[in-house]
């Protein structure tokens, strides 16, 4: 059954949950919280809880697109106040037919590009990543049967409320 359902949101974790980079003046904010205490990811702090509540208002099924993997759900998904979401299994490498991508950097496809349209299945879907080129654009819009959003995030600020503004109005036009 391909194409039904709700529009699908593909959301890395690096970047856009967890900024990076060179930080803010002051530092990046940090918030208490689970997975941010001593034997925790040090990063994971970074992470705003109140990032969950927003991404649960969006009309859409959140999905990981991250090399976290399962280990998003159990670090990141009681943080923020979620289910158990969803992941996409990146294949091996060498298995996808998508080695042309460098990661983002140099405007090549991205490598999660592909995998994610397929993900999809013909369903509508955003993607929010700090890596996304034009080229991934381009590729999106000429090979997905469906709309697509690929919204790119600053990996040093994470999600605004300019991304959350975005995002919500453009799952709403669907």
């Amino acid at each position: 059954m391909t194409g039904y359902g709700p529009p699908l949101l593909f959301l890395d974790v690096d970047g856009p949950l967890i900024p990076f980079g060179a930080p803010p003046p002051g530092g990046y904010p940090t918030y208490p919280g689970p997975g941010s205490g001593p034997s925790g990811n040090p990063l994971v702090a970074r992470v705003d809880p109140g990032l969950g509540r927003r991404l649960l208002g969006l009309p859409c099924e959140l999905v990981w697109a991250t090399t976290w993997l399962a280990d998003a759900n159990d670090c990141l998904s009681p943080r923020l106040g979620l289910p158990q979401l969803p992941y996409v299994d990146w294949p091996v490498a060498g298995e996808s037919e998508s080695g042309d991508g460098d990661g983002g950097g140099s405007g090549q496809l991205h490598w999660k590009t592909r995998t994610l349209v397929a993900w999809a299945a013909g369903r509508p879907f955003a993607w929010m990543d700090d890596e996304i080129t034009p080229a991934d654009r381009r590729w999106v819009d000429a090979h997905s049967p469906a709309r697509a959003l690929l919204h790119r995030i600053d990996p040093q600020v994470g999600l605004t409320d300019s991304d959350f503004a975005t995002l919500d109005a453009w799952l709403r036009t669907l």
